[in-house]
């Protein structure tokens, strides 16, 4: 606190209101256009004032000292200066402080104080006291320092006017350009002499020179005077300059018209003409910039032509190719149609027309293919120094009911033959067992006939194939079905001659039979090794794991664990509660959880990897089989797998193969149609009839060699059209699309859902439930056959010959007829041919004999006749007879 804060008094209102201060509140009318007013509430809000001096009006200009009083000497007591803000020196401020004090209170003195607090409050005054003077010094040392500045403030201010007024009044006067009605205001805005000026102050000022303080006013030039007044601060002398008061100008204040002031406002409408009512016309810089291109067409520089190189794809549109070279569409145009080819820019040509056109105009060209996405995923090679040891991928393949999975079963120590519906593998299962340390990865694929995909890829996905032959059953068809997938495949065999310990074995015949199909077994000299092996004994199995080993040690199995994962899908299903589950075989680098996959035409990342003993695994190298868990959708087994390195990639990826895949939809599609449209005249006669079925299966595989064996059911006459097939559980979508389409539901392995079920029945849809393909296949062609038309089988009963042709009214004509060969009977078939040439075929109405009612005439006997409907016979014609029987067919 100062003690100048008693002397301030402020501007507000003692009482206390709701009305805010210092805002008072009044009412303007307000114009709303069209003759129209409007009363508006208006507040003012008031400067609030901090110091008395603020509300007073400006104090004048006081009078400059002389320059002698500037130029004292520094010893001299220099003269307090008043304060801009009017404040008046601290030692009055004391002297007129003196009388309030004696208006305090006097301060209460307490006599029960001990000496020690008494002491310890003097020392508090003493240090007070020397704070105040110690103030006092710096406050009078700040006075002297502002008072020089000024002084020299002043000085430098008065040189510079003083420069200024020289130099305007050696400029010539501008000649007057200016119409004559503003000749008075330019000839009151001329330099006058600077005895004609009359100062702001006072004061006479002797001692400055005239000129410097008279600032004359220029056009386009702001007098000195305005610009220092904005400089200094509101409410403060101005200091050290003279302004020159501004002449009066002669106002002429006349009301404005209705007209005027509607012509004031700007609108949409006059903005967009000119003065004069015309339109606006173009901007000066939309001008200038129409003749800069006007002057750079005139002036035809020949630009050089750039060469580009461009990325051609398999198919492109000639505006995109003509863009992509910096072309002109119409000179692509030009150039087709002197090659004699019309063609519009919309059109879509191949990468060889592409190519010949980007050569014509001197453009380089790039071909790329849309696989090309693909490129860096797969068959990517890798170093002889990154590549280590891996487990033998093994598939045992062989006919059905041979004991493969028995075999299996027997090498793991578990019963997977009772989970199998049937007893028979109708899936792929991946399992790993370890063997002196060793791992080895066993695959296992169906043996019935309708798996043929399924073992051909667990061929291509293997190392060595284990060919298991039953000894008492010797070589099947799906035998010599493996043997051809192993050799095309291109890997070894190992040969399992599996149920030694029945009485009815006889290995060496099935030696002797393989040697047919080209497999040569040591015991025969060749080098397929051979073991015989029983997997309910558990015999031989260690002999066949070293078997194995040592064909994997020939083999010198290796691959790279430090890389991006990459390998096959073996199957892939639909969980309930997992959602969409692949078992995948990695077979090079490493797959761990989080990781991009691509697989097919779906991707997804991995959210868990689960092992043959349903445990979770934080990776898989290579020759590991996993269940996958993550992918947006149910891959196709087989499918190639990769890790890439982003979503974007895998996104790309994925709808380029699905693209591919509509495609080829599409053109089996035409294809289909183009067949029918050319087998048009048949199919009006005898159309292809059709079985509607929606196909749900467990896996992806089952559903495949459910479709595969479908298919071979059909005939020219029926066949089965699968509407929709998915892997996963029966659902409300499902029923639907049976109902629009009147296909009958399969299900394999699956179930419907309540809901499902409940739809079905409302609808009249039935669903099947199977667990063995056999009798699904069974009952499909059961099915199938309902739909062939029966056969139509013709017996010949005989012939007679009309002697004579009688007309009986009510009847018609009758022939009398000799049976000559075989005999005639009532309501069967007749052929009356004449001149051996068939004109009639129908049926007789009446046979007699001796007009008696009879069902048959046999051969040397006479008759009449009469047909139905038909009565244009002669003497001489034959008639035959004939019975028809239908016969149903099976397919």
């Amino acid at each position: 606190m100062t003690d100048s804060n008693d002397d301030k008094t402020l501007g507000a209102k003692k009482t206390l209101t709701l009305k805010p201060s210092g805002i008072s509140q009044g009412t303007v009318r307000q114009d709303m256009g069209r003759g129209r007013t409007k009363a508006v509430v208006v507040e003012t809000r008031k400067r609030r004032p901090m110091r008395p001096e603020d509300d007073r009006p400006a104090t004048p200009a006081p009078a400059p000292a002389p320059r002698a009083a500037e130029s004292a000497p520094a010893q001299a007591p220099a003269p307090r200066i008043q304060k801009p803000g009017g404040q008046p020196p601290r030692p009055q401020q004391s002297a007129s402080q003196a009388p309030r004090q004696q208006d305090r209170p006097r301060p209460v003195v307490l006599n029960h104080l001990s000496p020690e607090e008494m002491d310890a409050r003097r020392r508090a005054l003493a240090l007070a006291q020397v704070r105040d003077a110690e103030d006092a010094i710096r406050r009078a040392e700040e006075e002297k320092r502002r008072a020089a500045e000024e002084a020299v403030r002043r000085e430098a201010e008065a040189v510079e006017a003083a420069r200024r007024a020289a130099e305007e009044a050696a400029r010539p006067p501008a000649p007057a350009e200016v119409p004559a009605p503003e000749a008075a205001n330019v000839q009151a805005e001329a330099p006058r002499p600077a005895s004609a000026v009359r100062p702001e102050t006072s004061v006479p000022t002797p001692a400055r020179p005239a000129p410097a303080g008279v600032t004359p006013v220029v056009r386009g030039r702001r007098p000195e005077g305005e610009e220092e007044e904005r400089a200094s601060p509101r409410g403060a002398p101005a200091r050290g300059r003279v302004v020159r008061p501004e002449p009066a100008k002669p106002v002429t204040t006349r009301p404005k018209t209705e007209e005027e002031r509607r012509r004031g406002k700007l609108t949409i409408t006059t903005a967009n003409v000119d003065d004069d009512g015309n339109a606006r016309g173009r901007s000066l810089s939309a001008m200038r910039r129409r003749q800069e291109k006007f002057r750079r067409s005139q002036m035809q520089e020949t630009r050089e032509k750039v060469m580009r190189e461009v990325i051609l794809p398999e198919t492109i549109t000639i505006q995109e190719l003509s863009q992509r070279m910096s072309e002109r569409a119409v000179d692509v145009i030009k150039f087709l149609m002197k090659e004699g080819q019309m063609m519009k820019p919309g059109d879509v040509i191949d990468a060889d027309l592409a190519e010949l056109i980007a050569g014509e105009f001197g453009h380089t060209v790039k071909r790329v293919s849309e696989s090309d996405v693909e490129l860096g995923i797969f068959n990517v090679t890798d170093d002889e120094g990154e590549q280590v040891s891996r487990p033998p991928v093994v598939t045992i393949m062989g006919h059905v009911d041979h004991g493969k999975t028995s075999l299996l079963d027997a090498i793991r120590h578990a019963n997977v033959v009772a989970g199998e519906a049937g007893g028979i593998t109708q899936h792929i299962g991946a399992y790993q067992v370890e063997q002196n340390g060793q791992k080895i990865t066993f695959i296992d694929t169906p043996g019935h006939a309708a798996f043929t995909a399924m073992r051909a890829r667990g061929a291509q996905a293997t190392d060595i194939a284990i060919l298991v032959v039953a000894a008492d059953d010797s070589v099947m068809p799906q035998t010599i079905e493996s043997i051809n997938h192993a050799k095309a495949a291109g890997v070894p065999i190992i040969v399992a001659i599996n149920k030694v310990d029945k009485p009815t074995a006889d290995p060496q015949k099935v030696r002797t039979q393989l040697l047919q199909h080209e497999v040569f077994v040591e015991s025969m000299g060749g080098e397929v090794l051979d073991v015989e092996v029983s997997a309910k004994n558990h015999t031989n199995l260690d002999k066949l794991l070293e078997a194995i080993l040592l064909q994997a040690e020939i083999l010198d199995l290796k691959a790279n664990p430090n890389r991006t994962a990459e390998g096959t899908v073996i199957e892939a299903q639909l969980d309930r509660g997992r959602g969409s589950v692949a078992t995948v075989l990695v077979q090079k680098g490493t797959l761990k959880p989080g990781q991009i996959i691509v697989a097919g035409d779906v991707w997804g990342r991995v959210r868990a990897l689960v092992d043959d003993k349903s445990e979770h695994v934080k990776e898989a190298g290579p020759a590991t089989p996993v269940e996958v868990l993550g992918l947006s959708g149910t891959p196709q087994a087989g499918d190639k797998f990769a890790v890439v390195e982003n979503e974007a990639r895998a996104r790309e990826i994925s709808e380029y193969r699905q693209r591919l895949a509509r495609d080829k939809a599409a053109a089996r599609h035409s294809g289909q149609r183009g067949s029918l449209e050319q087998m048009m005249s048949q199919l009006q006669t005898a159309g292809v009839k059709e079985f509607p079925l929606v196909v749900k299966g467990d896996v992806q595989g089952s559903i495949e060699a459910i479709a595969g064996a479908l298919d071979k059911l059909g005939t020219d006459e029926v066949r089965a059209r699968i509407v929709h097939s998915a892997a996963g559980g029966i659902t409300e979508s499902d029923i639907s699309l049976a109902e629009a389409s009147g296909a009958a539901i399969i299900g394999f392995n699956v179930r419907a859902n309540a809901q499902a079920r409940t739809l079905a029945e409302r609808q009249g849809i039935e669903i099947r439930y199977y667990n063995i393909i056999y009798d699904l296949v069974d009952d499909v062609k059961a099915a199938m056959s309902g739909l062939l038309s029966p056969e139509r089988r013709e017996t010949f009963l005989g012939n007679a010959e009309i002697l004579e042709v009688f007309n009986i009214t009510k009847v018609g004509k009758v022939a009398g007829c000799r049976v000559t060969e075989g005999k005639v009977e009532r309501g069967v078939g007749v052929r009356l041919i004449r001149d051996n040439v068939v004109i009639h075929e129908g049926k007789l109405k009446t046979l007699k004999r001796f007009k008696d009612e009879v069902s048959e005439v046999h051969s040397g006997q006479e008759c009449g006749m009469a047909f139905e409907n038909y009565e244009d016979i002669r003497a001489g014609d034959t008639i035959e007879c004939f019975r028809v029987e239908h016969i149903t067919r099976t397919l």
